[in-house]
């Protein structure tokens, strides 16, 4: 059972350590930002551990087209489930580091407008199956929007904010954390959290998966 279990364990120690020391650990002293800094383990590995869920989604969809099998659909779904808590985590906490860095939570700024329209491209997703009643054709029209809404929500995300100004760090001109004092001592917290979230959030995944089957088989 270890072979099974090893990347939960990893998963699980590598957020507490990330959480704990997180916050005790010392950080770079940077103007505005300040303490403010240490939102950098959570706010982004939130963003990413969504990022990987929607592309297993994709990845799933594109499986269930082309062989339409139910399970495919049902991992898709779960995948968008588990990811959408992600971007809503990740918007939570990058409106509670704008309250402390840009004076509010919500200023309108490109980035959290892009993103706010990225995730309600996906509640739009799970608005869409609750629609449609026969499952077969819920199936295939979910995995049909999921494939297109996927770049959609890069070029949110990643294209449209350096287009224009932005108060967010990489975008609008403005440099990212990699040019800034990032030294070792957050690179040591940083790249765990990202890795131990991405894996809390598959493993939420595999247990609603799991949930979801046993429901079914209930039935």
């Amino acid at each position: 059972m270890m072979y099974k279990t090893w990347w939960k364990i990893l998963a699980a120690v590598l957020v507490v350590y990330a959480t704990v020391w997180g916050f005790l650990s010392s950080a770079p002293e940077l103007p505005i930002i300040r303490e403010s800094i240490r939102n950098l383990y959570f706010h982004v590995p939130m963003w990413f551990g969504m990022i990987v869920l929607f592309s297993i989604s994709v990845f799933y969809s594109v499986k269930y087209l082309g062989s339409n099998n139910p399970d495919h659909d049902l991992r898709a779904v779960e995948c968008i489930n588990v990811g959408v808590v992600f971007g809503m985590l990740g918007i939570i906490t990058g409106a509670i580091w704008a309250r402390f860095t840009w004076g509010q939570a919500w200023s309108f700024d490109v980035k959290q407008n892009f993103a706010a329209i990225a995730l309600l491209l996906y509640f739009a997703y799970l608005v869409l199956r609750n629609a449609i009643d026969e499952e077969q054709k819920r199936a295939k029209i979910s995995a049909i929007y999921n494939i297109f809404a996927f770049p959609i929500m890069v070029v949110l995300l990643f294209v449209l904010p350096r287009l224009s100004d932005s108060l967010h760090p990489g975008n609008g001109g403005n440099p990212g954390f990699n040019a800034y004092d990032l030294d070792s001592r957050m690179r040591m917290v940083f790249y765990p959290a990202c890795i131990g979230w991405i894996l809390i959030g598959y493993w939420i995944f595999t247990l609603k998966y799991r949930v979801r089957i046993l429901e079914k088989n209930n039935l």
